[in-house]
């Protein structure tokens, strides 16, 4: 079973003011002449970490990372204002530019497997091709599925009744809302209690087998405050798309080659997000993972992923 690339360090690093509000954090690893990729990271408001490098063989990829606006090291922290899908593919086009990139791979997982499909959907012909994990459309049910108690919430009751119990009963028909309520209030306890149990929930759902690493990562102050203040704002926004836009404007990726790579026991994007997705794309195609959940650090997920970009070394060869 293939695992991660040693850890390597940034050989450049930006800083990229967007717009008069936001300014977005990029970093560039691995071969300054080699397959450019765009990692796109989940959330939102989940940010990028130093194992998000490892997916990519330095001595062919020039590793592109970013955090979105109100994500990790991108600042303002948290920021709502103009804070939204449009804004972010946006965002990525700016950074292409910026980079002197003309076609690149994308590499996205979660929400960023959603940004990257609507970004391809948007900029068919800047895209080279696109590695995607634990795939969520974007989708009224897809969000509810996780946190309105329409389907997750029946295979882990247990952490459920942790989620729901912060919120009072009578506020418990729109737990996104409520929460969101929270996340946005004065009371600077209550906010940061409303961010570590809403990631402290999504962690627990995210891997087959419990992860505490995954859990510490997830409910950190600072990524748990971004991670459910921005999750919340653009579930209430449905991702500011229509639902089943992804789905509807299929036909604009007939000619972008794809892998999908989705957990079979994936609770927290479950597993039809994909099976759709493939079945609208001809040119991808889809790999279950068989003894994984959702999270990027799964073996199995792990495995795939890194036979996916080395099939891509193949593909899309500068050399």
């Amino acid at each position: 079973m293939l695992t991660y690339f040693p850890g390597i360090h940034p050989y450049e690093q930006h800083s990229l003011r967007v717009d008069s509000t936001h300014e977005l954090y990029i970093e560039e690893c691995g071969n300054p002449n080699g397959i450019p990729v765009l990692f796109v990271h989940g959330g939102p408001g989940g940010g990028c970490s130093e194992k998000d490098r490892c997916f990519f063989d330095p001595n062919h990829y020039r590793i592109i990372l970013f955090d979105q606006r109100g994500s990790g090291r991108s600042t303002p922290h948290c920021e709502l204002k103009d804070n939204n899908t449009q804004a972010l593919v946006e965002d990525m086009e700016k950074i292409r530019n910026l980079l002197k990139i003309k076609k690149w791979v994308l590499f996205g997982g979660s929400w960023g497997s959603t940004l990257s499909l609507v970004y391809a959907q948007t900029h068919p012909s800047n895209v080279l091709g696109m590695i995607l994990r634990g795939i969520f459309l974007g989708r009224t049910v897809d969000h509810s599925w996780l946190f309105e108690g329409t389907g997750a919430n029946n295979i882990f009751p247990d952490h459920w009744e942790k989620f729901i119990n912060i919120i009072p009963e009578d506020q418990r028909n729109n737990l996104i809302k409520a929460y969101f309520n929270k996340l946005t209030g004065k009371d600077e306890v209550g906010r940061m209690s409303a961010a570590k149990t809403w990631s402290g929930w999504e962690a627990a759902c995210s891997t087959l087998n419990p992860n505490p690493h995954v859990t510490e990562d997830m409910t950190s102050p600072h990524k748990a405050l971004a991670l459910a203040k921005l999750e919340c704002y653009y579930f209430m926004n449905q991702c500011f798309l229509e639902d089943d836009q992804i789905l509807n404007n299929a036909n604009k990726l007939r000619d972008i080659p794809g892998i999908i790579v989705h957990g079979r026991y994936d609770i927290v994007c479950s597993l039809d997000n994909a099976w759709q997705l493939h079945a609208a794309w001809p040119a991808s195609e889809l790999h279950i993972v068989r003894d994984a959940g959702h999270a990027s650090c799964e073996p199995g997920i792990v495995d795939a992923l890194i036979r996916a970009t080395k099939r891509f070394e193949t593909e899309f060869s500068l050399g």
